[in-house]
């Protein structure tokens, strides 16, 4: 319309009433200048509106001013009622039914429930959401609106505080729900912990390649990277040119390189070192703690991004106070991803033979982060020249436990 007014392919404009032209004063001011460079006239059910005047100009000004506040004024009264809502736990109307609860939000379907339940096992366990996402598609299992999960789907279902009866209002848990729970609070404070690591990674080749991110070039101490060659051999190289900073040096063929140190990675929890792993489990109360840390810098951040909006605060000011925010926000979310990284070896504790009986039939994901809990990284030394088997002198692992 404004385009057409621009253009002089009208003259004049018909509202119901001056209030449902506008809603914002930039808005209406921008929208004078126009009718006047234009002389366009504005027709309303109340009477014609003269833009062209100072009288109409603040007829329409009062009445834009009038409008806006009582927008202003029903928006504040939705947002406490909202409020209010999540303080009692309560359900607030509208949207689709969440998936593992009927219509009402409130009564739990026991199918879809124990879906949920296997799922967050899995992820906590370490599989990753594309896996089980391809699980769930091969059994037939849709979602609450019929359609396909994917790996975003199921990320954000996971991460609700809902599934464990947790209300949560502006991304902050604020009470008990009044609807019955699917998992626990720490299931679900473990799988936060987990979706929101910052080290995690999602792309396919950490599927395919189990030493992803863990082997190091001896020479220049850069992370090898999954190059496979022309034959479709895979292998790990220390990559050099653009995008890569390695020095080119060193290769390691990934097969025999993952037979290895999976056979190191299971004899070293059989052994006597493996109740270490028990003392480094993560504590309860220290994840509640960083967790706690995590919900209160991210509530500063939204705390400023709302200053700025408002004008309380200039654009430097908000930069200048979010870098500070957002630098301990990652420490937190660092620190509560190492006291979970271990939880993949607590089902094998106190039976080690466990582990090497189920290692064969785990996802690609899972065994990852198993050696991910078990090793810090493995130095990768030079080949010797004229050796063409595979050298395991070459591989110098640095264990967690």
């Amino acid at each position: 319309m404004l385009d057409d007014v621009d253009a002089g392919a009208v003259q004049a404009v018909l509202v119901y009433h001056a209030d449902r032209l506008h809603r914002h004063p930039r808005e209406l001011e921008d929208f004078i200048d126009l009718c006047q460079r234009t002389r366009t006239k504005i027709a309303t059910v109340s009477g014609d509106l003269d833009l062209s005047t100072h009288e109409g100009q603040l007829l329409a000004r009062i009445t834009g001013a009038v409008a806006r506040k009582e927008s202003d004024d029903k928006s504040r009264r939705i947002r406490r009622k909202h409020e209010e809502l999540a303080a009692a736990g309560k359900v607030s109307g509208g949207g689709s039914r969440p998936y593992g609860y009927d219509a009402d939000k409130r009564t739990v379907r026991p199918d879809e429930a124990e879906v949920i339940r296997d799922c967050a096992r899995r992820m906590i366990a370490g599989d990753s959401l594309r896996s089980v996402c391809t699980d769930l598609t091969e059994q037939g299992i849709s979602t609450a609106s019929g359609k396909q999960w994917t790996p975003q789907t199921l990320r954000r279902m996971l991460m609700s505080p809902r599934i464990s009866g947790q209300r949560e209002h502006r991304g902050e848990i604020v009470a008990k729900a009044e609807w019955p729970a699917i998992i626990t609070p720490r299931q679900t404070q473990q799988l936060q912990a987990k979706l929101r690591d910052p080290d995690r990674r999602t792309n396919r080749a950490s599927r395919r390649y189990l030493l992803t991110r863990l082997l190091r070039c001896s020479h220049c101490k850069g992370t090898l990277v999954a190059r496979p060659r022309e034959d479709g051999t895979r292998r790990y190289v220390c990559a050099s040119g653009p995008g890569f900073g390695g020095c080119g040096k060193t290769t390691l063929v990934a097969d025999p390189a993952e037979q290895f140190i999976a056979e190191a990675v299971l004899r070293r929890l059989e052994s006597p070192r493996l109740p270490q792993a028990r003392k480094r489990r993560s504590d309860d109360t220290n994840g509640a703690d960083w967790q706690a840390e995590i919900e209160r810098r991210q509530g500063q951040l939204d705390e400023l991004a709302a200053m700025w909006a408002e004008g309380e605060i200039t654009r430097g000011e908000w930069l200048n106070a979010r870098t500070p925010i957002e630098k301990r926000l990652t420490v937190a979310k660092k620190k509560l991803a190492a006291l979970n990284r271990t939880t993949v070896l607590l089902p094998f504790i106190d039976d080690a033979k466990l582990l090497r009986d189920n290692w064969q039939t785990m996802t690609l994901s899972r065994q990852h982060q198993i050696v991910t809990a078990t090793l810090q990284y493995v130095e990768v030394r030079p080949a010797v020249r004229g050796r063409n088997r595979f050298d395991e002198s070459r591989l110098r692992p640095v264990w967690r436990v």
